[in-house]
């Protein structure tokens, strides 16, 4: 089968419009809204899970990772994702604590893109999540080695038929150690309206006191 050509694929977006009268006051409430389209939006538009999100971290020595995570929380404090502490997206966050993260909602030709430092969510706010997972997630975070090299499917097998005796059905599963939140903490969130002939609109809220929560409302080229 061949393959088409990527530089032959185009679609016009012509789907809507953003202007800066159209923004709420903060990003957390302009999220929220998008947020909610998205969400309601779902299969109808190709939108099968509205918080998965592309998180990109870097090591201490700059190398750049990415990887589709799933959102699972947001406020004006920032976006929250789990995670077991050993992956590389968290060793990167500890070695070097910045990261972005996107949501691209290919369906409503939108995007969010958020840029910040990467923090751990307090035991409190983990624990709280964690006891909110159904049970065979619960296992499974303790079942992965996140990241490491495994030699077979088998391996994942065995330890989760081992925590299953250890943890039998009924029996509270504890929050692991090793696992827990990460939360970027947002110095601009932007929030993108595909526009026909790429002509988008990109309009960005952008921290300007550090550790304060002043924001400015700014426009940018496509």
């Amino acid at each position: 089968m061949t393959p088409p050509d990527p530089a032959e694929l185009r679609r016009s977006y012509e789907a809507g419009r953003l202007e800066p009268e159209q923004l709420a006051l903060t990003w957390v409430e302009q999220f929220a809204r998008w947020f909610a389209e998205a969400s309601d939006a779902g299969t109808h538009v190709g939108l099968p899970e509205a918080n998965a999100a592309v998180f990109a971290t870097a090591s201490a020595t700059g190398q750049p990772s990415a990887r589709t995570v799933l959102l699972k929380g947001f406020d004006h404090r920032g976006f929250v994702l789990f995670t077991n502490y050993t992956s590389r997206k968290a060793r990167e966050s500890a070695e070097n604590p910045f990261g972005s993260l996107v949501l691209p909602w290919y369906g409503l030709q939108r995007q969010v893109v958020a840029i910040g430092a990467v923090e751990r969510v307090s035991t409190a706010e983990t624990e709280r999540y964690f006891s909110s997972r159904p049970r065979g997630s619960q296992l499974g975070a303790w079942v992965s080695h996140q990241s490491q090299v495994i030699e077979s499917r088998e391996v994942l097998d065995a330890r989760t038929a081992e925590l299953s005796r250890r943890w039998p059905a009924g029996t509270p599963v504890p929050t692991p150690p090793f696992w827990g939140g990460l939360r970027l903490v947002p110095e601009t969130v932007e929030f993108w309206q595909g526009r026909a002939d790429r002509l988008h609109d990109r309009l960005r809220y952008r921290r300007v006191t550090e550790g304060a929560d002043l924001w400015v409302v700014e426009r940018l080229s496509p």
